[in-house]
């Protein structure tokens, strides 16, 4: 049985994971949000914490914790639910990033954090692109009054606070980032010109991870992640790895190899869906917009 986020004693290299349960009866999914329109949102709101981590300039690892964060507050049992939460998406993503860079080297201010998002929310959905360039662009009003960053601190104060007492004040994750570079060594897989390109292939495959529908770094141990990164990296680049069973040095089966590895190779796929799928269209990330949604969904079942 999967260990609850609030677990204390959790190793620096394991996480507490979901069980499919938890994953098939959030409260969202409880409430009547549809399991496609679940996975877009969460989707898209890791996009657009990637987004505001690049406008930020900070660390892809303090990212990837946020995203996880967001995640088990969503999919926890007493975690909310998209329909009737008092916050927006966009909100609960915020306060995510706030509460997760606050002790780190790199702690953001409130303001600093709400204005870059206030920024994203007015370039929806195309800060995928636009999140990369150096100056926003001129014609977009994107500064908040004094009264509106007022309004939106408190805000972010209240959300975190409810991230806390969601999650029973346990923010740790274990990312699989250092276990990666390790296991390079170990395998002598990162000493040449050739082993550098693994090594960037394997470290995008691990971001690509953050956005699998099967919220990978929910179900699965870093060490898990790490090897699938790695065996699939290898393979793309031509990397000899030894012919041995490796990964079971690892702790990892053939099974959970072989699911992860095609998992990493879906999201592509799955991330080009959704555009067509969604297209200039915003995906519904406040209480009203899905319920807006939800009922063009309905009239378009009943032909209306």
């Amino acid at each position: 049985m999967a260990r609850t986020y609030a677990d204390s004693g959790l190793s620096h290299l394991t996480n507490s994971l979901a069980s499919p349960i938890q994953l098939e009866t959030s409260n969202s999914r409880l409430d009547g949000v549809p399991k496609d329109l679940e996975t877009s949102i969460h989707y898209e709101t890791a996009r657009l914490l990637q987004a505001a981590g690049i406008l930020l300039r900070l660390p892809q690892e303090l990212v990837a914790q946020s995203i996880v964060v967001l995640y088990r507050f969503w999919v926890g049992p007493d975690g909310g639910s998209l329909v009737e939460h008092d916050s927006t998406e966009q909100d609960v993503a915020a306060a995510s990033l706030y509460l997760c860079a606050k002790p780190s080297a790199h702690a953001i201010s409130p303001s600093q954090t709400l204005t870059v998002f206030h920024y994203l929310s007015r370039i929806r959905p195309e800060y995928s692109t636009t999140a990369k360039q150096d100056n926003p662009s001129e014609n977009i009003d994107w500064h908040l009054s004094e009264g509106d960053l007022e309004i939106a601190r408190n805000r972010l104060y209240k959300v975190e606070s409810t991230i806390l007492r969601v999650l029973g004040f346990q923010t740790h994750v274990a990312l699989p980032y250092s276990l990666c570079i390790n296991y390079l060594q170990t395998l002598d897989a990162s000493s040449s010109t050739a082993g550098s390109a693994v090594a960037k292939r394997a470290f995008a495959h691990l971001n690509v991870a953050l956005f699998s529908p099967q919220m990978l770094y929910l179900t699965y141990q870093p060490s898990a992640i790490a090897t699938a990164a790695i065996y699939l990296a290898a393979r793309e680049t031509d990397i000899s790895l030894p012919e041995t069973e490796w990964w079971e040095v690892f702790d990892v089966d053939r099974e959970d190899l072989g699911f992860l590895v095609v998992a990493l190779r879906s999201v592509e796929g799955f991330a080009e869906d959704e555009q067509r799928k969604w297209g200039q269209r915003k995906v519904p990330l406040t209480v009203d917009e899905l319920r807006a949604e939800l009922e063009r969904r309905t009239m378009l079942e009943n032909g209306e």
